[in-house]
C-alpha cells in the first residue's frame, strides 16, 4: 500500500473520513440536542412497521443506547472528539438532491433532530500468523476497519422522512456528485446501493467510490437506519482499501450492537 496515496485520498475526503483514517479516535462530543434533550413527539410510519405513535428519545436516553465498550467484542469505542465532529453548516452538496448523501457519509444528522450522539470504532489489529511475509504483515497492519457512529432522534415523524430522503438521494445520485466539507473538496464517482444489515425498521446501504485529487479510488461504506424514532447511520473506512481501492465488507456486527441497543 502506498502512504501518499492513502494521505491524498484522505486529504480529498471529508473531514470525517480524515479523522477515521489517520487516527484512532478520541475526545468526546454530543454535537448537539440543542433543540431540547426531553423533547418526545410522535414518529409517523411510511411503509415500514414501526409503531405510529414512536417517541423520540431524551439526550439522557440517546447516551445511554449509544455504542459503547461494553457492547463489542473486537476493537475499541470512543466518544467523537470536537475536533473531528463536523456540524451540518460545514458541508455543502454541489446538487441539492445530493446532499443528504454528503450529510450521511460525514456524520451529519439530516433534519431536525431532538438530539444527536456520536460515537466512533476502531476494529483492533489482526494477529499475523507464523507463515506470515513481513510485507503481508504491513498490509495486515492496515486491514482495519474504522467507524464513525451517529445517533438523531426526531420529533414528528422527522426519522421516516430522513429514510426517505437518503433513499430518493441514493437513486438521484448512483452516478456520483461532488460536495465541500470543512473548506475540503470531496468527490464521490459514484453510490452503489448494497444489501443492508437486519435489525431495523427501515435500512439504507451503500457503497461511496470516492476519487482523491491524484485520481485514486477507494470505498467507504454508508449505512443509514431507523429503529423507530431514531436514525443510526453508520460511515466506515478500511485503511488498506484507501491505498489499494479494493473494496471490503461491511462490518455488520458493529450495526448489530447499536440497533439491539436501540430496543
Amino acid at each position: 500500500m502506498r502512504p501518499t496515496a492513502v494521505r491524498r485520498t484522505a486529504l480529498a475526503a471529508s473531514a470525517a473520513a480524515l479523522a477515521l483514517l489517520v487516527t484512532a479516535c478520541g475526545g468526546s462530543s454530543d454535537d448537539g440536542g440543542e433543540k431540547g434533550g426531553d423533547a418526545k413527539a410522535e414518529g409517523g410510519s411510511t411503509a415500514s412497521a414501526a409503531p405510529a405513535a414512536a417517541e423520540a428519545l431524551t439526550t439522557a436516553e440517546l447516551e445511554k443506547a449509544a455504542l459503547a465498550q461494553a457492547d463489542v467484542e473486537n476493537g475499541k469505542v470512543t466518544e467523537v472528539s470536537a475536533a473531528d465532529n463536523v456540524e451540518k453548516d460545514k458541508v455543502e452538496g454541489e446538487k441539492a438532491e445530493c446532499e443528504p448523501l454528503a450529510f450521511a457519509e460525514t456524520g451529519v444528522p439530516l433534519g431536525e433532530p431532538a438530539a444527536t450522539v456520536k460515537r466512533s470504532w476502531t476494529e483492533a489489529p489482526k494477529k499475523p500468523s507464523a507463515d506470515t511475509s513481513a510485507e503481508e504483515a504491513i498490509g495486515d497492519a492496515f486491514d482495519l476497519d474504522k467507524a464513525l457512529v451517529t445517533l438523531a432522534t426526531y420529533d414528528d415523524g422527522g426519522a421516516q422522512a430522513v429514510l426517505a430522503d437518503v433513499k430518493k438521494a441514493a437513486g438521484a445520485c448512483a452516478g456520483g456528485f461532488a460536495f465541500t466539507a470543512v473548506g475540503e473538496q470531496a468527490k464521490i464517482a459514484k453510490v452503489t446501493e448494497d444489501a443492508a444489515p437486519g435489525g431495523a425498521d427501515e435500512a439504507v446501504a451503500m457503497t461511496m467510490t470516492m476519487v482523491g485529487d491524484d485520481g485514486d479510488e477507494f470505498p467507504v461504506k454508508v449505512v443509514v437506519t431507523r429503529k423507530g424514532s431514531t436514525v443510526a447511520s453508520f460511515t466506515v473506512l478500511n485503511l488498506a482499501s484507501a491505498g489499494t481501492g479494493k473494496d471490503f465488507p461491511f462490518p455488520a456486527e458493529i450495526s448489530d450492537a447499536q440497533l439491539a441497543k436501540l430496543g
